[in-house]
C-alpha cells in the first residue's frame, strides 16, 4: 500500500460516514470539520502499519479502516476544542466551528466526536480478541494528549521551563498520537507485542522530531512555503525548543536582552528580528537541529528493528524522510 492509497482510503471512508438524522445541529459541525482539507497523516500511519503484516497486496480490512477513522475523528475533536481555547478564527483556510456556529456548539459537537471515535475503536477488533488492548491504548493516548495540552497551557504562565519538561510536553501533546496510530494498526494487522511497541517508538520519536522541526520553521522557514507569517511563536512568546533554550542560557547579557524583547510589543518585525538575532548568537538553531536529528535517528532505529522486509517498510521510511525535509 502506498501513502497516497492510504490517504484515499481514509478520505473515501470519512465521506461515507452516516450521521444520525436527528439533532443535525450536533452532527453538521462534525461533518464540516472532517471534510476540511488536511494531511491525514495519523490514519494513514494506521493503515500503513496494518499493511506491514499482510502477505498480499490487498485493500485494508474494515477493522483497520475503522481504527484509522477513530484516530482521525479523535484528532479533529482535539482541534475543535483547541480552536475554542485558542480563540482561533481559521482552521485549514476555513472558519473554525465556533466561528461558523458558536462556542457551545463547538464544545458539544467535539464531545460527540470523541464518542464517535470510541465507537469506531469498538468496531476495530477481530472478534473482540484485541478490543481491550485497543481501548486501553486509545484511552491512555487520549488522556496523555490532555495532559500535554494542560502542560502547554501552564507553560504560558511560567518563565522557567526546562528542556526536559518541554520535550515531555510535546511528546504527550503531539508525539504519542503518531505512535499510537502506528501501534494500533500493527495490532489489528496481527503484529506481536514487541513489533507493535517498536512501531510505537518509531512514531513517538518521529513526532518529537517533527515538533522541533515545526519550532525551527516558525523562525527560520520560508513564509511563502510555510503558509503563515514567520515568527508567530516569537510574537506570542510561545514556549518552543528555541525559546526554552534561550531562557535557560548561562549568558547573562543575552538572557537579559531576551527578557526585554519578550516584553516588547510595539513593532512585530522589530521584535522578530531582534529575538532571531539572539537565537543566532546563542546557537539555539543548531542545537534544535541536532535534537531534531537525534530523535529522527531514534525513530529510524526503531523502525529498522521491526521484523519486516525493508521493502515493506520503505513506505514508512520514505514518509519519515519527507516529514523531516518539509518546508511547511
Amino acid at each position: 500500500m502506498t501513502y497516497e492509497q492510504a490517504i484515499t482510503t481514509v478520505q473515501h471512508n470519512l465521506q461515507a460516514i452516516a450521521y444520525p438524522t436527528q439533532a443535525t445541529d450536533l452532527y453538521e459541525p462534525i461533518a464540516y470539520l472532517l471534510a476540511l482539507k488536511g494531511k491525514k497523516v495519523r490514519p494513514a500511519l494506521t493503515l500503513l502499519a496494518w499493511d506491514l503484516y499482510q502477505q498480499e497486496d490487498m485493500p485494508p480490512c474494515s477493522e483497520a479502516v475503522n481504527m484509522a477513522l477513530a484516530w482521525e475523528i479523535f484528532h479533529n475533536f482535539t482541534l475543535m476544542h483547541d480552536d475554542v481555547m485558542d480563540k482561533a478564527d481559521v482552521r485549514r483556510g476555513q472558519p473554525t466551528v465556533h466561528k461558523k456556529w458558536d462556542e457551545n456548539t463547538a464544545i458539544l459537537s467535539g464531545d460527540a466526536m470523541l464518542i464517535l471515535a470510541y465507537q469506531y475503536v469498538a468496531k476495530s477488533a477481530h472478534a473482540g480478541a484485541s478490543l481491550q488492548i485497543l481501548l486501553d491504548l486509545f484511552s491512555t493516548t487520549a488522556a496523555e494528549i490532555c495532559e500535554g495540552q494542560q502542560l502547554d497551557m501552564s507553560f504560558e504562565n511560567r518563565l522557567a521551563v526546562q528542556e526536559a519538561e518541554y520535550l515531555n510536553m510535546i511528546r504527550l501533546k503531539t508525539a504519542v498520537l503518531l505512535g499510537a496510530s502506528l501501534k494500533s494498526g500493527a495490532i489489528v494487522g496481527g503484529a506481536n507485542a514487541q513489533e507493535a511497541e517498536l512501531l510505537y517508538d518509531f512514531g513517538v520519536n518521529l513526532g518529537i522530531a517533527f515538533q522541533i522541526q515545526d519550532d525551527l520553521l516558525d523562525v527560520y522557514g520560508d513564509a511563502a512555503v510555510f503558509g503563515k507569517k514567520i515568527g508567530g511563536d516569537i510574537l506570542a512568546n510561545k514556549k518552543t525548543y528555541l525559546s526554552v533554550n534561550a531562557l535557560n542560557t548561562t549568558d547573562a547579557t543575552l538572557k537579559k536582552s531576551y527578557l526585554l524583547w519578550l516584553e516588547y510589543n510595539a513593532d512585530a518585525d522589530t521584535k522578530i528580528s531582534n529575538v532571531t538575532t539572539i537565537y543566532n548568537r546563542l546557537g539555539v538553531k543548531e542545537k534544535a537541529r541536532q535534537a531534531m536529528d537525534h530523535y529522527f535517528q531514534k525513530a529510524l532505529s526503531a523502525l529498522k528493528q521491526v521484523n519486516v522486509s525493508a521493502e515493506k517498510k520503505s513506505v514508512l521510511t520514505q514518509l519519515a524522510e519527507n516529514l523531516m525535509h518539509r518546508n511547511s
